[in-house]
């Protein structure tokens, strides 16, 4: 098997797959079991690719000593048994290595050995106001290294080496690699002002600022200040040059960790969603332009979208942010964040709504419930982890079990196809990521006038989501001609200033007859503070009707560009009762489908195809017979409980 990642999508022996995964923390469960738990994901969930963190503290306790990774100290660090075992079983896998990597490991992942606490040559991540970043719990917060510190990057860099050359090299199951965690430290979404303030920060800081202005006097030209030399700026400075450091810092530090792993195999991340306070510093950060070869992904973590109109927001905007794979979906813990994802309709509703708000693939977090690791990994949390996982700790299939097939099975009958089908999205938001820095670092009782991205994007989504229309997320700095045009409107915040680049690009766009639509003043200067204004904003133009009759649903059409073939994806929201009406490219249709479920449908030749329908949700007693009707013709489930029909 070859995959490449190309524009987001896994590409697989030149065919691109939607890549549908499943996470299996080796390190947590005893190695007499693996093969059996591997077994049962790919029998049992359909699921041929396993997700697995490698944790540095896990492999490498104690300083001075080599790494073990065959289990020499230990069983369960023998990860190249276990990835060989993967192969045997004709599994493939996405090695995680961190060098931080969360997972309720303690600290991280990380050896305590490299803790600034520990070791006083270790410098430690600042924030704002000089403060030691801290991860943890109680008695057991740990001070964070900053990650451009010479004695860190040192022995990170070292780490993922060894990783790469002692673990990945020959490791024929390995077909991806994913660095580093939700941003850094699981800081993707954490304020502007939490970090980096340390000496290598701000180094690279004024570093920046030194490759973009040339000289302090092109700086001061710009922010009417009177600096003579970088050393004298200190951060966080002008809003939008932070929020750009934060976006080069990250894409920095993930350049250099994949580079010390030394593998050809395509690089992804998994970004935490933003966020609602926070909206505009992830904005800011997040900037997958930058990343190079590095492949964007996303995580869940913040809520559940069908109950939860922010969470909703945030989930929806993450995953059109930029092309790439859910990297990890709740699927197994109830206990540790909400009851309702002990029934699998709350992680089947928000994989598809990955899916179609831009996904191009999702993760099963965690396939396996595991028990039995040892204290120095994980002393907060108690077997089994998670509590509700398709498989449990027995490693027999729970109620979640046949969910997770059906939908992995159908985006393996259809996943290239509905990969080639275009969403169906009539207008977009224009980024403008200088606002975005300048926002965050706004005080929250300045003025409210003042230039705006994240507050601008959630009005817009709102209005977007309230008419049931898809959308589309552009980055002004770099969206081309030809993505432009694809929609009719194009909706940008308003401000002082905008990139020459920029509002030429959407001045061509108006001539071309689109409509671009300026939540405030029209820009009057370039990014060089030089007079532009070449913006004419367009009046609002009325929206179309949306895909929903009747119902409280979210409902998404993809629509492929030269056969007629549709996918609709139909998302329940919680408290919905009753069916939901729909248009289609076929004329109006119904689903019935559980409170907080969905449904993902096939439609080909002005008929309904494949389906996969929830209809049970036990967490809020919803039973349902799950069903749809086109044109008179209903499929249906035969009594309460889920449609599935997938042509093999």
């Amino acid at each position: 098997m070859v995959i490449e990642v190309r524009d987001g999508v896994a590409v697989v022996d030149g065919v691109p797959r939607v890549l549908v995964t499943a996470d299996y923390p080796y390190y947590r469960d005893d190695p007499a079991v693996w093969a059996d738990r591997l077994r049962a994901v790919r029998d049992e969930l359909g699921i041929e690719v396993i997700t697995c963190y490698v944790p540095w503290r896990h492999h490498q306790p104690e300083p001075g000593t080599a790494p073990d990774f065959t289990g020499v100290t230990h069983p369960a660090r023998d990860v190249i048994g276990f990835l060989a075992l993967c192969q045997e079983l004709g599994l493939r896998v996405v090695a995680k290595p961190g060098p931080f990597i969360h997972a309720e490991v303690s600290y991280g992942g990380l050896p305590d050995w490299v803790c600034p606490d520990a070791d006083p040559s270790i410098e430690p991540l600042l924030d704002a106001s000089g403060t030691p970043s801290r991860w943890g719990d109680g008695a057991a917060t740990r001070t964070l290294p900053a990650p451009f510190g010479p004695a860190f990057l040192s022995r990170a860099t070292q780490w993922l080496s060894a990783v790469g050359k002692e673990v990945l090299t020959g490791a024929e199951a390995v077909i991806a690699l994913q660095i580093a965690n939700e941003g850094i430290y699981t800081s993707g979404a954490l304020p502007l002002t939490a970090y980096d303030f340390s000496p290598s920060g701000v180094a690279f800081y004024r570093d920046r600022l030194r490759a973009w202005y040339g000289t302090p006097e092109r700086y001061n030209a710009v922010h009417g200040t009177s600096y003579e030399d970088w050393a004298r700026i200190e951060p966080p400075g002008a809003g939008a040059d932070w929020g750009r450091f934060h976006a080069e810092y990250l894409a920095e530090v993930y350049r250099v960790w994949a580079q010390a792993v030394g593998t050809d195999l395509p690089v992804v991340v998994n970004l935490n969603p933003p966020t609602v306070p926070e909206l505009d510093d992830w904005l800011a950060r997040v900037r997958p332009e930058l990343w190079g070869d590095i492949s964007y992904g996303f995580t869940n973590w913040m809520g559940v979208v069908s109950a939860d109109r922010d969470a909703h927001a945030r989930y929806v905007i993450a995953a059109k942010r930029a092309p790439g794979p859910n990297l990890e979906e709740n699927w197994g813990f109830s206990e540790l964040y909400d009851p309702a994802y002990i029934d699998g309709a709350t992680s089947f509703h928000q994989s598809l709504l990955a899916m179609a708000a831009g996904a191009t693939g999702f993760n099963v977090y965690t396939g396996v419930a595991t028990s039995g690791w040892a204290p120095e990994l994980d002393a907060a949390h108690t077997g089994p982890y998670p509590d509700s996982a398709p498989i449990d700790a027995g490693g027999a299939p729970s109620g979640k079990a046949p969910v997770v097939r059906a939908l992995a099975g159908f985006f393996a009958a259809h996943g290239s196809e509905f990969l080639e089908c275009a969403p169906v999205r009539r207008h977009a938001f224009g980024l403008y990521l200088p606002y975005a820095g300048m926002a965050a670092l706004s005080p929250p009782d300045g003025p409210p006038d003042g230039p705006q991205c994240g507050r601008v994007l959630l009005a817009f989504h709102e209005r977007m989501r309230e008419r049931g229309l898809d959308y589309g997320l552009v980055d002004l700095e770099n969206v081309t001609a030809a993505e432009l045009s694809a929609y009719r409107t194009v909706t940008v915040p308003g401000g002082p200033f905008m990139h020459r680049h920029a509002q030429e690009m959407l001045a061509a766009y108006t001539a071309a007859g689109g409509q671009v639509l300026v939540e405030g003043p029209a820009p009057t200067l370039d990014e060089h503070r030089e007079p532009c204004a070449l913006l004419t904003p367009s009046t609002a133009p009325p929206l179309e009707e949306g895909l929903v009759l009747y119902g409280e649903a979210d409902v998404f059409l993809r629509s492929h560009p030269t056969r007629d073939v549709h996918y609709l994806t139909v998302l329940v929201q919680t408290g919905n009762e009753g069916p939901i009406g729909l248009r289609t490219p076929y004329g109006d249709a119904e689903v019935v489908a559980a409170e907080g479920a969905g449904a993902v449908l096939r439609l080909a030749g002005g008929d309904v195809d494949d389906v996969v329908i929830r209809g049970l949700n036990a967490y809020l007693d919803c039973a349902v017979e799950a069903s749809v009707r086109l044109n008179g013709v209903r499929a249906g489930a035969q009594g309460p409980g889920d449609l599935v029909r997938i042509s093999v």
